[in-house]
């Protein structure tokens, strides 16, 4: 199956390169402690290593160098951690020149992938106050990717914050990407005048956590999902199921306010029908040519009925926030399936499907 340009990338992709360039900058002043560190002799962990892009099985479970944090830095060892879209689209050369550009033209600079993490932290740079060794914690590590691994580093000041204390290591792995990338549009909705919503992909990571959120403001929301995961979209706070294996939902008599696209695999053109005059449409992936980019430029002048296209930004400020609606009990981790670090291929090969419900983990303590 073959996945459009998504959201997951692009965020993936200006993460990425705001890290690069830092990393830059810091180069003169890490390089005589990089040479120390390479005259001694160098503790090994396991990680899931790509050295060339291609199917799932490019992806290798190797001895690599365990990192060291940098001043500025907290070392975690990992817990567990997740297989989503950005993986699979940083690895896959079916997203072609974009990604290639900035992750290598021909073979990828990040070889070990893995944005979401939860696991304790084991040791500190000098200059962190926020966190001690010991602290369980949980976050996101989107363009340094990394926590396909025994360890990462993570800076003090990146997206992490000390773990949900009523999340188990698994449960807090599954949350904050797609919490991340829903939270790009909910915050968008004037709850006040918009109550009326329609979210496709309800049951999978970014669509489930749409739907919890948007149950948080008060909204009316119809989701859209398979038969299997009716029930679980009800208990997250659907007020009313369209099955789509039984009914086209594009063909819906009610109308709504905002319509969230989370699978993107459809478009404006045909979901127009279903928003009201000043509606909004929201969707996770760029369209085909990248019309929902153009289209959001567009409908602001020509049409009554809205295309928006937020760029996401993942910040420390946002985890925080996933932890007080947790703790509150507000909002819960949606796991499909669970595999172990060896089976890392096997559990991409399922991500690949796009018939996953919520997250799929990977457990590697």
């Amino acid at each position: 199956m073959e996945f459009d340009i998504s959201i997951y990338v692009l965020i993936s992709l200006i993460s990425f390169g705001h890290n690069l360039g830092t990393k830059q900058k810091d180069v003169t002043q890490n390089i005589g402690e990089k040479m120390a560190i390479r005259q001694e002799k160098q503790i090994l962990m396991k990680a899931v290593v790509y050295t060339r892009y291609g199917p799932p099985e490019v992806l290798q479970l190797k001895e690599v160098g365990k990192p060291t944090p940098t001043d500025d830095q907290v070392l975690i060892k990992v817990h567990a951690t997740t297989v989503n879209r950005t993986d699979c689209g940083f690895r896959k050369p079916e997203y072609g020149f974009i990604v290639r550009v900035i992750n290598g033209l021909f073979r990828p600079r990040k070889k070990i992938l893995g944005s979401e993490f939860a696991g304790e932290i084991e040791a500190i740079g000098k200059d962190i106050t926020a966190f001690k060794p010991g602290d369980s914690v949980f976050g996101l590590s989107t363009g340094r990717f990394g926590a396909h691994a025994e360890y990462v580093c993570i800076p003090e000041k990146g997206s992490i914050a000390i773990k949900p204390a009523n999340m188990s290591y698994e449960d807090a792995a599954a949350v904050c990407d797609g919490l991340m990338l829903a939270m790009t549009y909910i915050r968008k909705i004037d709850f006040q005048n918009s109550k009326e919503i329609l979210v496709n992909g309800a049951s999978g990571s970014i669509g489930s956590a749409c739907v919890q959120l948007a149950k948080c403001y008060g909204a009316k929301i119809t989701a859209v999902c398979n038969t299997k995961n009716i029930g679980l979209v009800r208990s997250l706070g659907a007020e009313r199921v369209i099955d789509y294996t039984k009914d086209d939902f594009t063909q819906d008599n009610q109308i709504y306010d905002v319509v969230i696209d989370a699978v993107g695999k459809s478009s404006f053109f045909r979901r127009k029908r279903l928003l009201k005059p000043g509606g909004v449409y929201y969707s996770t992936d760029l369209g085909f040519l990248a019309q929902n980019i153009f289209l959001a430029l567009w409908t602001r002048v020509f049409s009554s009925k809205k295309v928006k296209f937020p760029i996401p930004k993942e910040s420390n400020k946002d985890i925080e926030f996933f932890k007080e609606i947790i703790e509150a009990g507000k909002y819960k981790a949606i796991i499909d399936r669970r595999y172990s670090l060896d089976q890392i291929v096997e559990a991409t090969r399922y991500v690949e499907t796009g018939q996953k419900t919520g997250n799929v983990i990977i457990t590697i303590l």
